[in-house]
């Protein structure tokens, strides 16, 4: 009886392994295929232009003010391009970053290698990391490359150097990826940084000219060395599979412009998450930002472009889905346009917008609901009476839950939120007032306010 059994028992069990046996061509499979450093799961991103950082504009004088950056809630820091700086074509008196004169070398207007070396042990040594700005599409008209290697550019008919094709880039020639030497030397040059100074990624400028294979190809060869951290200035799928772990949000930079200034209403900035619910990998990294060094030099301001919902965009792009970008300056109030090609220090001084993300950064570090890609909670629409002004919803991971609600309008909104499924008690993570959640919750939101309601455990 017994052997029977266990007969009947294991054939009962070998039928029912046999009809859940799947089909895999039917099967879904994640799109991002990377693996993302541990420690990017809830970052946040600090860009840093050394030039006009300070007075002095060097490493050392930057590395005085991290403990500053530190205690405002940052986890990797950006510099932009540290290397030395063409001078033949040079667009003003010091010349663009982006204009390379040689890629394993350091602009000497910044500090020397040792400098370098000692400023990437110390962000270190506070539990930061750091990312180089990479210009790998072109190079400087006197970079010694084009001499040694004039076959790795494009030509003009002709035959002569040029930017990039339609592009007014005067300063810069562009290179040729089909040439498999290129591929080399750059590949080995971005092996160069992480091997001899231990950086921990880059930035890719304008990451989508170059092709895919060659940045795919890349990634894996820097990730043999240590696992890094890829940024690409470029919005599409196919770079975020195998070489990148986070791409620009022109987008919703430009949705939440339509939002304020533009007088648009909310309905691109709804779209927008749409979209990132929908169709965006569920894996990959956003960078959110109401401003970065392009914006900031031939877009305006964050006071020109987002008005009186600044702090509404600044806030709604700390909660979204994204990792929040701050751009050196802007936690200060900067309210200008820095010379992109002269010196221009900033002017560091008083402000607010310190303390607002100083709160944001340690709500994202303890709250999984904002953690980064599949860590981090789906951002679900929260139903509510005025949907053509304000947009509410809910992110839940792991046990911890946000409900943040904005009033995308100049007016006083009052307004019935569907709170059925979110009820219990929230704490609003800037006033501490206690809200208690039941099926339905009537606001009164004023002009351009905003709530980051923090469930309690």
């Amino acid at each position: 009886m017994t052997q029977k059994y266990f007969s009947l028992l294991l054939l009962m069990l070998f039928i029912s392994l046999f009809s859940q046996k799947q089909d895999l061509r039917y099967v879904s499979k994640p799109y991002v295929e990377l693996q993302h450093p541990e420690w990017s799961k809830n970052a946040t991103i600090y860009e840093v232009n050394i030039r006009q950082y300070s007075k002095e504009g060097t490493f050392k004088a930057f590395e005085k003010d991290l403990p500053r950056i530190q205690k405002l809630g940052i986890d990797i820091i950006w510099l932009m391009p540290i290397h030395p700086i063409g001078v033949e074509k040079r667009k003003g008196s010091l010349g663009s970053y982006y204009s390379v004169k040689d890629f394993r070398g350091v602009n000497p207007e910044f500090g020397d290698m040792q400098d370098f070396k000692r400023l990437v042990d110390k962000i270190h040594s506070m539990g930061m990391y750091i990312i180089i700005d990479w210009v790998g599409n072109h190079s400087a008209w006197d970079n010694p490359l084009s001499k040694e290697h004039p076959d790795w550019y494009t030509k003009t008919r002709e035959g002569n150097f040029q930017p990039t094709p339609w592009y007014d880039w005067d300063d810069v020639i562009d290179f040729d990826y089909e040439n498999p030497k290129l591929r080399e030397y750059m590949t080995e040059s971005l092996k160069f940084w992480v091997t001899e100074a231990n950086i921990d990624g880059y930035r890719a400028d304008t990451a989508g000219f170059i092709p895919v294979d060659f940045w795919d190809e890349a990634r894996k060869q820097l990730d043999a060395i240590k696992p890094v951290f890829m940024l690409g200035e470029w919005e599409s799928r196919d770079l975020l599979k195998n070489a990148f772990d986070m791409e620009y949000s022109w987008s919703l930079f430009e949705k939440m412009k339509d939002a304020t200034t533009r007088n648009k209403g909310i309905g691109n900035l709804v779209e927008y998450l749409a979209h990132d619910v929908n169709t965006f990998p569920r894996d990959a990294y956003r960078m959110t930002f109401v401003e970065n060094h392009d914006m900031n030099s031939w877009n305006g301001t964050p006071q020109k472009n987002f008005g009186a919902g600044l702090e509404t965009s600044m806030v709604f792009a700390a909660v979204i889905n994204g990792m929040p970008l701050v751009y050196n300056g802007q936690e200060a109030g900067l309210d200008r346009s820095l010379n992109f090609f002269e010196k221009d220090p900033i002017v560091w001084k008083e402000s607010p917008y310190f303390g607002m993300y100083q709160k944001l950064f340690k709500l994202k570090h303890e709250n999984r609901a904002l953690w980064n890609g599949k860590l981090g909670g789906e951002m679900i629409r929260v139903v509510n009476s005025k949907q053509d002004k304000i947009i509410s919803f809910y992110r839940e991971s792991s046990g911890d839950a946000v409900l943040p609600i904005f009033n995308f309008s100049g007016e006083d909104v009052p307004v019935n939120l569907d709170t059925k499924y979110y009820k219990g008690k929230y704490v609003e993570l800037f006033s501490g007032k206690v809200y208690n959640l039941n099926d339905q919750t009537p606001l009164k939101m004023k002009p351009w306010e905003y709530l980051v309601l923090v469930k309690s455990k």
